[in-house]
């Protein structure tokens, strides 16, 4: 088997050692990394800082987990736009395998090329090479990634990987391992620069652990009542103080209970729109009945939430939630409608 000769023989540096090419200047600290996902409206904490900063230096592709709907896959859009890198995304499904994932050879065109050499009766001198060549090649997500030489290296998203069976995570070894795909015709396509690799799962079923071991590891967790309140100001900035915390507290008591598909921040910021774009000012039990949609998407959850759990909710929201005036005073919900 043989090797390209071109920039994709270059190997990357070894592990551990930063790769010039990866360090972003721009993110060149856990601060600098917050500050950047804050101006793209992305609110982190710092141990996700952090783990972005070092996956850019090391550099090794990172591993996010978490409930859906939290923010995963944002971070690599985030990435992205702070970069000013392409974004390559393989979407993962049950099925998934190397014709989707990496490349597949173009058959119509080939068939159609073997016909002209026999027309000009050069069939019989073709070399393998002359069917099975670059310019046959259909390159799918993985290959693209790999194959970037010019500008930032590219933010590869490699989105619910758990949804893909067992066999893709040994096939992704090779590339987070060596930054190289082998496509048996053509031989082994080495990165010349690695991509940034961001990897998400909804864990579904546990990823395989060499897998795990290549990549570094960050676990979001839904957010606290004040961080989500904080992401649905930056996100939905049209949105009534008043509103927004009560649609958060109502969330945040959702989650609470034990709910076939329980609702994600986004989810949170598709109900607050809504409401928003209904001019509700804040929560009443007609707009929560009517809206049960956006945040709920199973139907035994919106079937519970009308049997009387949306009450008890409603309740406790204009009950205890709390906001407080331009004059500094505290006026509870329920008092202030």
């Amino acid at each position: 088997m043989t090797t390209l000769p071109s920039s994709y023989d270059h190997r990357p540096a070894a592990a551990g050692t930063p790769s010039p090419a990866r360090t972003i200047a721009v993110l060149d600290s856990v601060d600098a990394v917050l500050r950047a996902l804050d101006g793209q409206r992305y609110v982190a904490d710092r141990g996700l800082a952090t783990a972005i900063f070092l996956a850019l230096r090391l550099p090794k592709p990172l591993l996010l987990e978490g409930e859906a709907g939290v923010g995963k896959t944002e971070i690599a859009k985030a990435l992205a736009a702070i970069t000013r890198a392409p974004l390559i995304r393989l979407q993962c499904y049950e099925g998934l395998d190397v014709s989707h994932a990496v490349y597949e050879w173009d058959y119509s065109r080939q068939m159609l090329h073997i016909r002209l050499l026999e027309a000009a009766g050069a069939a019989r001198d073709a070399k393998p090479a002359d069917i099975f060549g670059p310019a046959f090649l259909v390159k799918r997500p993985l290959l693209q990634a790999i194959e970037a030489a010019e500008g930032e290296p590219p933010v590869l998203l490699i989105d619910e990987l758990d949804r893909a069976d067992d066999e893709f995570d040994a096939f992704l070894l090779e590339l987070l391992s060596d930054w190289q795909v082998t496509i048996p015709e053509i031989g082994t396509i080495r990165a010349a620069r690695p991509p940034v690799v961001v990897i998400t799962s909804n864990r579904t079923r546990e990823l395989h652990d060499a897998l795990k071991r290549r990549c570094l590891y960050h676990w979001i967790d839904y957010p606290s009542l004040e961080k989500e309140l904080q992401i649905v100001t930056i996100k939905v900035p049209q949105a009534p103080e008043r509103l927004a915390r009560q649609v958060c507290a109502f969330i945040q008591g959702l989650r609470r209970h034990d709910l076939w598909k329980v609702p994600g921040i986004a989810e949170t910021l598709d109900w607050t729109a809504a409401l928003v774009a209904m001019g509700v000012q804040e929560l009443s039990q007609p707009e929560v009945l009517s809206t049960l949609g956006c945040i709920l998407k199973h139907q035994d959850d919106v079937q519970r939430a009308r049997d009387g759990l949306y009450a008890e909710l409603l309740a406790e929201v204009l009950g205890t939630a709390a906001i407080p005036e331009s004059e500094g005073a505290v006026v509870s919900a329920s008092t202030a409608r």
